[in-house]
């Protein structure tokens, strides 16, 4: 029997995780047992959000064009597909008890633009003070992969945006970023090695879910 309360549940790794597949196999297996869920995804998961991808993602992602957003304006910009994010879809369904399951939410946003590119965490901390109303994942997922592993699967990819295309040296750096935070909080993140795309993790990420939700 589902008992039903507002649960959100995030999913955090770096690109070529798995972070994205397993997300979609959670919301699969709840459908399934017809638990009230959406899957959504961070930059988007709304209409204008998903503008705001569009725009930090592919649209200034061309070899011609020279003028690039500054680290700060990236930033910013995540934070406001955020904000939208957050009032006209997360908090909307966590209010009617809908399971909220988001690849990912603020931990990408330490862990790529704080820890990665060097923004200054009080320009997130004060963003997020106003924006958060106390919306924060009840459980973390997060996946972590052999960065060899990771870079193959990248390759594979027909369709790539920036964040696809990055160092070997800056993935190693968020993914360790990524460790940090959930090291600090145990109760709520649970670290996965995704290197071997193991059968098994399905089973062991719908299993920690169940535990969650009948907490």
């Amino acid at each position: 029997m589902h008992k039903k309360k507002a649960l959100f549940i995030a999913f955090e790794g770096i690109e070529g995780s798995g972070k994205s597949y397993q997300s979609k196999k959670l919301y699969n297996n709840l459908k399934k047992r017809d638990i009230p869920v959406i899957l959504t995804r961070e930059p988007g998961g709304t209409r204008s959000a998903e503008k705001i991808r569009n725009l930090i993602l592919e649209d200034y992602f061309h070899p011609d064009i020279k003028e690039k957003f500054s680290k700060n304006t990236d930033t910013l910009l995540y934070l406001a597909a955020r904000n939208e994010h957050i009032q006209n879809k997360i908090k909307p369904a966590l209010s009617k008890r809908i399971v909220v399951i988001c690849d990912r939410f603020i931990d990408s946003t330490f862990a790529y633009q704080v820890h990665g590119k060097g923004v200054n965490k009080n320009l997130v901390d004060s963003v997020h003070k106003h924006i958060l109303n106390k919306v924060k994942p009840n459980l973390t997922f997060l996946l972590t992969v052999n960065i060899k592993i990771a870079l193959k699967r990248l390759n594979k990819r027909k369709k790539k945006n920036r964040y696809d295309k990055f160092s070997p040296n800056f993935y190693k750096k968020v993914q360790s970023s990524f460790i940090k935070i959930a090291n600090s909080n145990k109760k709520k993140y649970f670290i996965l090695d995704n290197s071997n795309d193991s059968k098994d993790i399905e089973g062991i990420i719908f299993k920690r879910f169940i535990t969650t939700l009948n907490k």
